[in-house]
């Protein structure tokens, strides 16, 4: 059986249901959102905390896997990804990071009409409901709740402070006037439960009776009228479905799973469509094309007081004590994420803006794999130092025609010698805020990369051994114009009416920051403009905002 909505949007993550919630709020658009995985039903999902445990859980997460990366001693790249209601909203580190204010105008400067930081400045403050109130930056009453801290740490308290005795500037909001500095992170919380999409949007727009929901539903091909998109296939536990869009197809899968769809459906490199005995609707090279993350690595501290996070792990008790606190006081340190400071720096001074990003955590890990989070079974703490303008380029293609097959990944990282030379700053850096006064009696010993590592030889091998992806994929699937574009200012697929795609795959550059909170504004905007461009085909003397 096919039945016929409005829209359909494939992928209730964190574009998906802002869309399906904004499309449905008047109640004139019939919506279908279909999500590959289940109900946002696992209690670690809501835990703060809890990230260290859907971080490998495949119920929740693809758990995918990159191709050997050349340039990193052939090691693979391990890539969570949310399956679940809320999609990655719903597993990552909650952090609630916009950007630079420079990284929008410049993709108004790429040809990208509208997406400069005054234009999206709005969608961010539609979006929020920011407990330090509205101002020029901020919003409130929005959907989305944006924290602060539950507690003043005595550990956060101390690691901001060596970043100031650093000579990093204090910066109260990194999403307020200025990102430079260094200061407390915000958080997609509230009341100290994760509030990702499907909390902010969805759970709101379910009761509406123009809204269908259909989850463990796998998005497997766009169908087409011509260069018309008209419905899409998927499939469930029951077996092969249609649905047929009488205005548009929505793509929201993400930066893997966007690309994967469209080429699956027709659309994308025509030599690698014919490799995998898919039919080309239309050849489209930037399809896959472009991917960019960030890049990180650790350096990792003991420390002599159990001021840290690490106890959660190996020891029984505090564990034990950790959970009642929660469960009975909604207190304690499962109501934060670990993350509580951080700090943009320039690795330059004569750089226009930072580049790199520290995340200064109250834990220290010997690995962060497929396998699991496994921390030092001691007190300790991190200071990630994360390259915010790499130069590297990579590729998402169909490893098989099989639509639930998971997609071939490379991201090509640290192929540009620039690259390197910032991260080997960012150990640098990380080490002076490490070496200030106030943490010179807390710190026992580097564990890594350990003080035997000093020359940039040396930092480089490590980086190459160590560093790993901070899992912020975007881009695949670029706004712009030219032979690499897929879509354009208003997130059509060029060359397809009745298509889009709405996601961080549509970034043309990435943003210096976590990736959620843009994507989330993404989606706002562009649930903004589907409406627009639906009141002009009903009137076509209606002025477009």
């Amino acid at each position: 059986m096919a039945d016929t909505y409005d829209y359909i949007v494939t992928g209730a993550g964190s574009a998906g249901c802002v869309l399906a919630a904004r499309l449905t709020e008047s109640g004139r658009h019939r919506v279908l959102l279909l999500e590959a995985g289940g109900k946002d039903t696992n209690p670690w999902i809501h835990v703060p905390m809890g990230y260290a445990k859907t971080f490998v859980d495949p119920r929740v997460n693809w758990k995918f896997e990159s191709e050997p990366e050349q340039q990193l001693n052939g090691r693979t790249m391990y890539q969570p990804r949310g399956k679940v209601l809320g999609g990655t909203s719903s597993i990552n580190g909650m952090i609630y990071m916009r950007g630079n204010a420079a990284d929008y105008d410049q993709w108004r400067q790429l040809g990208n009409q509208g997406w400069d930081y005054d234009s999206v400045l709005p969608y961010f403050r539609k979006a929020e409901d920011n407990e330090r109130g509205a101002d020029d930056y901020h919003g409130s009453g929005g959907p989305l709740r944006v924290s602060n801290q539950p507690y003043e740490w005595e550990i956060a308290k101390l690691l901001l402070t060596a970043c100031q005795q650093a000579g990093i500037p204090f910066n109260p909001d990194f999403n307020g006037a200025k990102q430079e500095g260094c200061g407390y992170y915000q958080t997609t919380t509230k009341d100290r439960r994760r509030w990702s999409t499907a909390a902010a949007y969805l759970r709101m727009a379910k009761p509406r009776p123009n809204l269908t929901i259909i989850t463990n539903a796998h998005a497997t091909r766009v169908l087409f009228q011509g260069s018309r998109a008209t419905g899409l296939e998927f499939r469930t536990q029951a077996g092969p479905q249609v649905a047929h869009a009488g205005r548009e197809v929505i793509v929201s899968g993400g930066a893997y799973g966007s690309p994967q769809l469209l080429q699956l459906s027709g659309l994308g490199p025509a030599s690698h469509l014919a490799d995998m005995g898919i039919e080309v609707v239309r050849d489209m090279p930037g399809v896959g094309a472009n991917l960019q993350d960030h890049f990180n690595t650790f350096c990792t501290y003991r420390i002599s007081r159990n001021l840290s996070l690490n106890a959660l792990h190996y020891s029984l008790s505090h564990r034990l004590a950790a959970g009642a606190r929660y469960v009975f006081l909604r207190s304690g340190p499962m109501s934060g994420n670990g993350m509580y400071v951080g700090a943009m720096v320039r690795s330059d001074a004569r750089l226009e803006r930072p580049d790199l990003q520290f995340n200064i955590s109250a834990w220290s890990t010997i690995d962060r794999t497929a396998s699991g989070i496994v921390s030092h079974p001691f007190p300790g703490i991190s200071i990630s130092p994360v390259h915010l303008a790499p130069q590297g380029r990579g590729t998402v293609r169909l490893r098989n025609p099989d639509p639930l097959a998971a997609p071939e990944i490379r991201f090509n990282f640290l192929r540009d010698d620039s690259d390197m030379r910032v991260m080997i700053a960012g150990v640098r850096i990380a080490r002076g805020i490490a070496g200030s006064n106030v943490l010179k009696h807390l710190i026992v010993e580097e564990t890594a990369p350990g003080t035997a590592t000093e020359s940039d030889e040396e930092i480089a091998r490590d980086v190459r051994q160590r560093g790993v992806s901070n899992l912020h994929p975007v881009g695949t699937c670029a706004m712009g114009q030219g032979p690499m574009a897929v879509v354009d200012p208003r997130l059509s697929v060029h060359g397809i009416a009745g298509l889009r795609v709405v996601d961080a795959s549509i970034m043309p550059v990435i943003v210096a920051g976590n990736t959620n909170a843009p994507t989330i504004m993404i989606a706002e905007k562009a649930a903004d403009m589907i409406q627009q461009d639906a009141k002009q085909t009903l009137n076509p003397r209606a002025t477009s905002a």
